[in-house]
């Protein structure tokens, strides 16, 4: 008997889950070289969406310094995951706030978006609470699917 609950425990339909992802894949002249964390991470982004779930995507990429720059940013990942879960996932140009916000409106539940690198703000390393709170903010369940950054002490 588990203390957690999983995805098989909850009824998500018509609810917003937010899905922490392990997508900081390795990268060879800005084309992802290798899929495997985004292979391993489709199933249960395509079994929220077919459950009804509006599925949110955070996780971080790359060491970017100091902001926002193209060379960590998570766009770089959409046409690799789209094919994966075998639908266009939608893209946010932030991880919180209004850009944030607008995007999950704008998808139908049993659709995906993923929003930007988390470590374009630095509060995510610096496991701020207040940062982590406007995260949990934009959905209503959360699904921890990073478990090979689980140890860090991020927000």
């Amino acid at each position: 008997m588990s203390d957690f609950n999983t995805i098989d425990d909850l009824n998500v339909s018509g609810k917003t889950v937010l899905v922490r992802a392990d997508l900081n894949v390795p990268m060879q002249d800005g084309t992802v070289s290798d899929t495997t964390r985004i292979d391993r991470l489709a199933p249960t982004l395509k079994e929220l969406a077919d459950k009804g779930a509006k599925v949110v995507i955070l996780s971080h990429f790359g060491r970017p310094k100091g902001g926002p720059d193209a060379k960590n940013s998570l766009r770089q990942v959409l046409g690799p995951l789209s094919k994966a879960v075998g639908q266009e996932v939608a893209f946010a140009e932030d991880c919180v706030g209004d850009a944030a916000k607008a995007a999950i409106a704008a998808i139908q539940p049993g659709r995906m978006v993923l929003l930007e690198n988390t470590r374009f703000h630095a509060e995510e390393e610096k496991n701020a609470p207040a940062f982590a709170k406007r995260m949990a903010e934009l959905g209503d369940l959360y699904v921890n699917d990073a478990f090979s950054a689980a140890h860090r002490a991020h927000a």
